[in-house]
């Protein structure tokens, strides 16, 4: 129990920065619903979309062959670090000219006619993301959850600072009132620019390191599948803000045009950043820990209860969050977003299939065949376009929702199938497979019915029936044995 308490613990640290990050981050969610009419929310949100699929690009795995490396017997971790770093930089330099150096042709080719400077400020964001990203890693591999969780929450608050001077404050001192999707990229930007300080140590020390042939293979071969891998993960979630605005036909929304429904939908699909949050906080405590522990003979067992405990918080989650809809709603400062919330319970299961996808992954990277799990990721990816082909023009951003919660779900139980067989762990599937269910269907189901017409009765019983369920399930959980 001491291991997990330790996993808990760090999970907690950067639970606790996430929750305080993301939460304040999310609080620029009802800001910008009010500042920005849906056609501009959906620049952003569309922008961003393609950011979370150029970030992988741009760092092609190498934070996982960062932790895989330096848990290998008698490697000089120190010339892990600056081996990595040296490529990434190099790869970042040479990735971010293109960019800037086409700006022009990109935006032209995403509709942004006239607006390369929207692609110049794209790629300076994802450059300092990438420069950092193994340094970020470092910080979790040697255990220092509180510095990484104080940067991380001091660059959304500035983030968060700036935006409010370029949207609010700068406006009415002008007295020009038209905001402009550039502020919001240029905010994102400066407190990007602003965390390199918090590594001058490491980028002092840094002058290079030698890179011969034989290491950059070693790293590509680890890293790249996984690149891939999560290029496909990115395909899956974020293909459906931009297949909406190509795929929904003239009209369907009466009234507003596709990007307006891209805004919608994404403003909705930040509501499910209460589970992300928790997936991310996990991942970012568990990657490493998973690979320290990997010669323990007691490990799938320890896996395996993890799995049981990060199932039954995340079902948590998943119906307290699709209950308590009815007050979480106002976020959504302008009410014509709510009119999405409808795909709000969808995301919530499809991102606990996530999690749990992403618990059932470590097989493959422990036994080095990542390349099994780029080809599950790249079917899940088929699977959503797929999907999302066929039913966004009959349903809409609805169809977007259950062609993410199908993807999940496959990817989820792909991985399980091929992972018992090269890497058994001892799962108490009965009780996870019925976990996610029951609450996955509760929730999809009657997130939106009323119990009483006073808003404070009907979300007290809401929450006092999500109790019963919570309390059943921590039952089921101890009813039930390992299959």
């Amino acid at each position: 129990m001491g291991i997990l308490k330790k996993l808990a613990s760090e999970t907690a640290v950067y639970g606790l920065s996430s929750i305080i990050g993301r939460f304040l981050n999310y609080l620029l969610v009802p800001f910008y619903t009010s500042v920005f009419l849906p056609e501009q929310y959906g620049v952003i949100t569309e922008v961003y979309s393609y950011a979370a699929f150029l970030n992988v690009v741009f760092i092609y795995g190498m934070e996982t062959t960062y932790f895989r490396q330096c848990n290998k017997a008698g490697v000089d971790k120190e010339k892990v670090f600056l081996k990595i770093q040296s490529l990434v930089v190099i790869t970042t330099f040479v990735l971010c000219s293109l960019m800037m150096l086409l700006s022009n042709q990109i935006a032209d080719l995403l509709k942004y006619p006239d607006n390369g400077n929207i692609i110049i400020l794209l790629a300076a964001i994802l450059g300092f993301d990438a420069v950092l990203a193994i340094p970020f890693a470092r910080l979790r591999q040697e255990g220092k959850a509180k510095k990484f969780a104080f940067v991380k929450i001091l660059n959304i608050l500035l983030n968060i600072g700036l935006n409010i001077l370029f949207l609010v404050i700068l406006p009415r001192i002008s007295g020009d009132h038209n905001p402009n999707v550039d502020l919001v990229l240029i905010a994102n930007l400066f407190a990007n620019a602003v965390q390199i300080f918090f590594f001058i140590e490491y980028f002092t020390l840094w002058k290079g390191a030698s890179l011969d042939w034989h290491t950059v293979k070693m790293y590509l071969g680890y890293g790249l599948p996984i690149m891939i891998m999560g290029f496909a993960g990115m395909i899956n979630e974020v293909v459906d803000r931009i297949a909406l605005k190509f795929l929904l036909p003239a009209n369907f929304y009466p009234g507003k045009s596709s990007l307006a429904a891209v805004g919608i939908y994404g403003a909705c699909y930040k509501l499910s950043i209460f589970m992300s949050l928790g997936i991310q906080a996990f991942r970012y405590a568990s990657e490493p820990f998973f690979f320290s522990k990997a010669q323990d003979k007691n490990s799938p067992e320890m896996y395996a209860k993890i799995m049981h405990w990060f199932v039954l918080s995340c079902a948590a989650v998943l119906l307290l969050i699709s209950f308590n809809l009815d007050w979480i709603k106002y976020f959504l400062r302008n009410e014509e977003y709510r009119e999405g919330l409808v795909v709000v319970p969808l995301l919530l299961a499809a991102n606990l299939c996530l999690g749990i996808y992403y618990n059932l992954s470590i097989w493959y990277k422990l036994t080095d065949k990542t390349q099994i799990g780029m080809w599950i990721s790249i079917a899940g990816a088929v699977v959503t376009i797929i999907l999302n082909v066929l039913l966004v023009p009959a349903i809409g951003y609805l169809g977007s929702a259950w062609a993410t919660l199908a993807c999940y779900g496959f990817m989820t139980a792909t991985s399980y199938l091929i992972g018992q067989r090269s890497y058994f762990v001892p799962y108490n599937s009965f009780y996870l497979i019925g976990s996610v269910s029951i609450a996955s269907i509760i929730s999809i189901i009657y997130w939106n019915v009323s119990l009483s017409p006073n808003l404070i009765m009907n979300i007290a019983l809401k929450n006092f029936i999500c109790i019963i369920i919570l309390a059943f399930l921590f039952a089921f959980g101890k009813k039930t044995k390992a299959l």
